[in-house]
Formats: structure tokens, C-alpha cells, sequence
């Protein structure tokens, strides 16, 4: 089943467990994969760079101390980073304490307090009290110490959730012997998704945050180019973050994998609406301060992911707008000078608290049900194990392993499972027959993702969608975004235990997205089979494998109209079966696939089909010479022309008729003349290729690459069937 997932997510990370002692994993040696497999799951460290808060257990950390009075605000004051904010953020960093009430003996903050405050309180266009709060805590068996500070915004608004409040933090690992930092960590949106850090920063260099627009994740700055993140080195100027690669995937190779700033980055962001009580939230009768305008501009927002029928191409880039900077920094002139709090001043308060928000349009019930805590309220950050171990939000097992190797107070990496994708967009082949072949071109507008069986939405960056601590076992991974048809497959996760390096998921290549004005649903029922199906495979002619999953019952695809499939079926035994789709653009229905077979009959009827398909496309193109032949000065002067269009036409007519006896011979169970049948189409294939040479000159070029292409599958087909002990 086909799920249209919005996606969820949440920005303050809150989740992560608590970290035990156990046995830490190993680094193994990685295999390397075809250029095009770009699904996998990762077990041991097979991914360079993965979540920290793992579900599986890290090695412990040592116990550490809060750092109090003069010394924690030296450390605050000299480690304080200047902000930079998207120019149309709404919701700066600020202090919850003027919205706080009493409830049941207890001080909460109240999200429509909060956020009607805010504003009424920016009315004069001035952020209202700009504040950063930190928290030093130091581990008591080694000389490191960690600056943490903690931002606060009124409202959350991005892709994937919103909700009332939103905590980020900063941390940074200070080296309490030389006072230099070893490293920063800088938030991301959940545990789920690879925080941006860097590595041994210039003790000289202000940290600086890039904030991202409306949900407030934080991107790295240390390059000279202040207010832009650097995902990779350009010419002098070295990356903002060092986190690994995926090492496994050989295009990905030098990506390193970290949220980073998408947005800054050239991507597009779409936004959502949030809604409450059936009417957008802003008309509320408890906000009469707040406007459509004082949310994320339109400019920026699609009120429904399904209502568009292509990506949306002219949602705007980042700009720079405020710079926060701290009262004592004087580096350079801010717009906002922003106060130094300590988070103990904020430790009484006992809840931030709101009603849950939904999307303006419909989302499966399992996600909303599951999720729901990611569209309602955040966690104080006092009640989050990072807060008294920070070591616990590292998401680089690259970067715990050396800190654990300068520090014993901090624990090994835990060995890590991980889904990670490669999106990208399926769009029509010039070099293809019309409406029968495609490409695949970089995806320009970011999506979300979710594992519907641990159902917490990650946004994606570089057109990656990366998923950290996947549990192991069998999980739905669907991915969706603004004007395009939803991805859904199943991925198998292995047990860390039993699991060699890393392993494929499901995928042979990129995760292809179709617009959906350009998509059709293309069902396979297994459940008429005679032997248990275990995986479903697509391929187009030009664009080759675009989808690879396991198969145990009814499933549905979307690919793009204009293509031509092969769809293929492999059971428990590892024989294969094979299917011509050609779907209708225009069609309302889905093309279908009802009772898949394995075996040779299969193969040889798949050989029947892609072979006539062929030869009456050979044989349209060469009626259509005749006709203007006929209608120019020399009629009928096709010559040489017509005899090599006959030809190819010829021999794909004696592949059909091989084909179709070889069928039928397996149908009857009469292997001896089956083979022999086939033998016969592979003999024949062999001309097909010289009359393609022969007549390529006056074939159409579109026409001339897809008999090329589809001769390839059938030469393959042909090899499969012969090997086929199943008829």
C-alpha cells in the first residue's frame, strides 16, 4: 500500500535516551557499491557519519558536574556565538519568563501565551528581550568541559512539524587544561538527523550560528564567509563542518553527511500551515496578536503538498537578515545585542505546554496518531539527558571516538544502523521515443522522509534523506514532497549482531520522484503467484533500475508516465519472471500486474512482448517513409532505406514467433523444446543487433537508442530463462 506521507518531525531533540555501558562497536571494512545503489542500511560504522543519542548503546559516559558562578559565565562570555537569522524569520531567540502562569502549583508557560506575547510584544519591530541561556557542566574524571547554550523561539514553523516553543543548543567541548575548544556541536532537527559539528575549531574564532528560517536548527559557520555555510572545501576555504561521508555509496562519496543549511545551500524549502481546531492557527480568538504576516511569508508556503502538480520552482534562497551578537563581544557591529542567562534562572519552570497542531489537509491517521508529540510541544532542555551529559547529542562516531581517545570520561561509538537515500527526479529522455524512456535529473526541492514503523519524519538535505537509529527488522520507508507523487518501499534492517558491514535495503538506484502531473500507479498483486514472491524490481529503458524492494503482498508504485518498464519478479527460490509496462499518461486507472509468474514461460513471454513492441515501432516509422516517399517527387525511392527498416522488422518478427513457441513450450512443461525455443531467440537477437547497425542511419535516433537498449533486456531476459529451472 501507497502511503501520501506528509512527514513530522521534531527540532529540539529531546528524545534521546540515556547512555549504557556496553559493548562498543568496531569499525569493519566497507564494500564498495555499484555507482547507482544509494538505499542501504548501515550496521557498525559502514555510515562515517550517524546519530549520537544512538538506539543502540554507546559506551558509557563519565558522570559530570554543573560548573557554577564566576568561572561558568567566563566560559559562557568567551565561547558566545553570534547568530546570523534568515531576513524573514519571525521568531527570535528570547526569554520565556514574562509568559509564564501558574497551573496546578506549578510554573508552566503556555503556548498561546507565549506566542501572543511574543508578538504583541515585537510590535514596535524589535525582537523582545534577545537572551541566550547557558549550562557548563565539566566531567569529573577527565580536564573537559562543555558551554552549553540554549535558545529560545516563542514557535516552531518548517516542513516537517511546528509546534509551540522550540528550544536549540549549542555545545562546546572546551579542554579545560588549555582552553581550547575540541569541538561544537550545533542542533539539528531530532535525533534522527546528523547534527552539524566541527572538529578541533580555532580557538581564536568566535563560534557563529546559522540559523535556519522558522525551525531554528543550527548550521556552522568557522569560514570567512560569515553568514553562508560551506558543505564542502572551495578554494580556500575549508568545509563548516567535519563530519564524515558515506563512504559505501561511490557518487556520495565526498558528501559529508550532516543537515546543514539547505536553503543556503541552493535548495528550496516548501512550508506548511499550521492548523488548530479545523482553521489556520493564526485566526485563533487566543492570538489577537498575531497575523498571517507573522508567520513564514507565503512566499515561502504550499497549503498542501498534494494540491500541486509539480515542484514548486520559484520558493526563494536564503538571505541574511539579523545578526544576534553578545553584549561583551565587539567584534563586530550587530543589529541585536542579545543578554547572558543561566539556565538555572529558567530551572523552575516546570512545562512548556500548547494542544497538539494538525496540517491543513489530511495525513494518514497511523502518523498523526504516532507523532503527535511532534506537532505539539517541546521539552524543557533541563528535563533531556543532553543536558547533563552533552556528549550524549554527538552525531559523529568519528568525533566521540577522538574525544574518547583524549578524554576517559567520554565513551566509544556505538555501532549504528542507519537508512540513507539518494533522491532524485524522474523526467523524460530527450534521447528516448516519446513518452518511452526517461532520465533522472537532481531533485532542486527537499523532501521529507519516514520509517511509517518508527514514525519520525527527517527533512533532507543535498537531496539525501538520512535515518538514524533504525531498530532492526522490517520498516515501510516512504518519502514525499511538494508536487510529487509519494515513494513508498520496504527496507529490511539487519541486527547489528548479525549484520557483516553494510547492506542493501531495497534500492538498486536512486530513489526516483515523479511529478505528480506526470504520475501513474503501477500495482502488483502477488497473492495469485504459485510460489512466494520476495521481491519486485522496476526498470525503465534509459533510466535503468529505478526501483528494487522486497515483495510479500499487494504493492503499488508510482512511476512516471512517459516511461517504458520492465517489471520483475523474483521468488524464494531465486528464479525470476518479467513484465512489459507501458502506462498510459493519460489513464485514470493503474496499469496492473495480477498473478506474477516466475520461471521460463514468464521470461519467454516477456520476450514476446518487448520484441513486438519493438518491431511495430520499427514497422510505424518505416510505414510513415513510405508515406512521404509517396507524397514527394520520387515516389517509392526508399531503396537501401526501405530494405534495412524491413530487415530490422524481419528479425524482430522471427524473435516474436521463436519467443511465443518457447512460451508455450513451457507453459506445456515440455523443458527439451523450451530451451531449444530460446536458443533460437538468442540466435535471432544476434541479428536483430546487425540489423539495427544496418539500419541505423535511417532510423529516427530516439527509435535507434531504444531498440539498442531493449535488445540489452532481452538479451539478459533470454540468458535468465535458458538458466531457469522453473517453467
Amino acid at each position: 500500500m501507497m502511503y501520501a506521507i506528509i512527514g513530522f518531525g521534531d527540532s529540539d531533540g529531546s528524545r534521546c535516551p540515556t547512555t549504557h555501558r556496553s559493548d562498543g562497536g568496531s569499525m569493519t571494512d566497507r564494500e564498495s557499491l555499484s555507482r547507482r545503489a544509494v538505499l542501504q542500511t548501515v550496521a557498525g560504522a559502514g555510515l562515517a557519519s550517524v546519530a549520537g543519542c544512538s538506539a543502540l548503546e554507546s559506551e558509557g559516559d563519565d558522570a559530570a558536574s554543573t560548573v557554577e558562578g564566576e568561572r561558568a559565565e567566563e566560559l559562557a562570555r568567551r565561547f558566545a556565538p553570534t547568530l546570523y537569522f534568515d531576513r524573514t524569520e519571525p521568531w527570535f531567540p528570547t526569554d520565556p519568563r514574562p509568559y509564564t502562569s501558574e497551573r496546578d502549583g506549578e510554573t508552566i508557560v503556555d503556548g498561546f501565551d507565549a506566542f501572543d506575547g511574543y508578538h504583541e510584544r515585537m510590535s514596535d519591530g524589535n525582537p523582545p528581550d534577545p537572551t541566550a541561556f547557558y549550562n557548563v557542566v565539566e566531567y569529573e574524571s577527565s580536564p573537559l568541559a562543555v558551554v552549553q547554550f540554549w535558545f529560545y523561539s516563542a514557535f516552531d514553523q518548517f516542513t516537517t512539524n511546528f509546534h509551540w516553543h522550540d528550544w536549540e543548543v549549542l555545545h562546546v567541548f572546551v579542554d579545560t587544561e588549555t582552553g581550547d575548544p575540541q569541538l561544537y556541536v550545533a542542533s539539528s532537527h531530532s535525533r534522527k538527523v546528523p547534527n552539524n559539528e566541527f572538529l578541533d575549531p580555532d580557538p581564536e574564532m568566535v563560534p557563529r550560528i546559522l540559523t535556519e528560517l522558522g525551525s531554528h536548527s543550527s548550521a556552522l559557520s568557522v569560514n570567512d564567509v560569515r553568514d553562508r555555510f560551506t558543505r564542502l572545501p572551495e578554494g580556500d576555504q575549508f568545509a563548516d563542518i567535519t563530519n564524515s561521508a558515506v563512504e559505501t555509496i561511490e557518487d556520495l562519496a565526498e558528501i559529508p553527511v550532516a543537515y546543514g543549511l539547505p536553503r543556503d545551500e541552493g535548495s528550496r524549502l516548501p512550508y506548511l500551515v499550521p492548523e488548530y481546531e479545523g482553521a489556520p492557527l493564526y485566526e485563533h480568538e487566543r492570538l489577537p496578536s498575531v497575523s498571517r504576516e507573522d508567520l513564514i511569508s507565503e512566499s515561502l508556503t504550499v497549503r498542501s503538498f498534494d494540491s500541486l502538480t509539480e515542484p514548486p520552482s520559484d520558493l526563494p534562497t536564503r538571505e541574511t537578515g539579523l545578526v544576534f551578537q553578545h553584549t561583551d563581544r565587539g567584534e563586530a557591529d550587530p543589529d541585536i545585542e542579545y543578554d547572558l542567562v543561566p539556565s538555572s534562572e529558567l530551572e523552575h519552570i516546570s512545562d512548556f505546554t500548547g494542544p497538539q497542531l494538525s496540517f491543513e489537509f489530511a495525513v494518514p491517521e497511523f502518523a498523526e496518531d504516532a507523532v503527535a508529540g511532534h506537532i505539539t510541544t517541546t521539552g524543557a532542555p533541563w528535563d533531556q539527558p543532553r543536558y547533563e551529559n552533552p556528549a550524549a547529542d554527538i552525531s559523529e562516531p568519528n568525533h566521540r571516538a577522538a574525544l574518547a581517545e583524549r578524554y576517559d570520561a567520554i565513551g566509544a561509538p556505538a555501532e549504528i544502523r542507519t537508512v540513507v537515500a539518494s533522491l532524485s527526479e524522474a523526467v523524460s529522455n530527450d534521447d528516448a521515443p516519446e513518452d518511452e524512456g526517461l532520465t533522472t535529473e537532481d531533485t532542486t526541492v527537499e523532501s521529507v522522509a519516514l520509517l511509517e514503523s518508527d514514525p519520525e519524519a527527517v527533512p533532507t538535505f543535498s537531496g539525501l534523506a538520512v535515518v538514524q537509529d533504525v531498530p532492526a527488522g522490517e520498516h515501510r520507508f516512504t518519502v514525499n514532497g511538494a508536487g510529487v507523487a509519494p515513494h513508498s518501499e520496504t527496507v529490511s534492517v539487519p541486527d547489528a549482531e548479525t549484520a557483516d558491514g553494510p547492506t542493501r535495503a531495497g534500492v538498486d538506484g536512486e530513489v526516483p520522484l515523479v511529478a505528480r502531473e506526470n504520475a501513474a500507479r503501477l500495482e502488483v498483486d502477488p497473492s495469485g503467484a504459485d510460489s512466494d514472491l520476495t521481491d519486485l524490481a522496476i526498470e525503465d529503458d534509459f533510466a535503468g533500475r529505478l526501483y528494487d524492494a522486497p515483495l510479500s503482498e499487494p504493492d503499488a508504485v508510482y512511476v512516471h508516465g512517459g516511461g517504458a518498464y520492465t517489471t520483475e519478479v523474483r521468488d524464494r527460490d531465486d528464479e525470476i519472471g518479467a513484465f512489459r509496462v507501458n502506462p498510459d499518461p493519460e489513464a485514470d486507472t493503474a496499469a496492473q500486474i495480477e498473478q506474477p509468474q516466475t520461471g521460463k514461460a514468464s521470461l519467454a513471454s516477456f520476450l514476446v512482448d518487448i520484441a513486438e513492441e519493438t518491431r511495430q515501432a520499427v514497422r510505424a516509422e518505416m510505414d510513415d517513409d513510405v508515406d512521404d516517399d509517396d507524397n514527394d517527387d520520387n515516389p517509392g525511392s526508399g531503396g537501401g532505406s526501405e530494405n534495412a527498416i524491413q530487415g530490422l522488422e524481419r528479425a524482430l518478427a522471427a524473435v516474436v514467433e521463436a519467443a511465443r513457441r518457447a512460451t508455450e513450450r513451457a507453459e506445456a512443461g515440455d523443458r527439451g523444446n523450451a530451451d531449444k525455443q530460446l536458443q533460437a531467440v538468442a540466435d535471432r537477437l544476434q541479428r536483430v543487433a546487425a540489423r539495427i547497425e544496418e539500419a541505423s542511419d535511417d532510423l529516427s535516433d530516439p527509435l535507434s537508442n531504444a531498440a539498442r537498449k531493449r535488445l540489452e533486456q532481452a538479451d539478459r531476459r533470454t540468458e535468465q530463462a535458458l538458466a531457469a529451472d522453473k517453467l
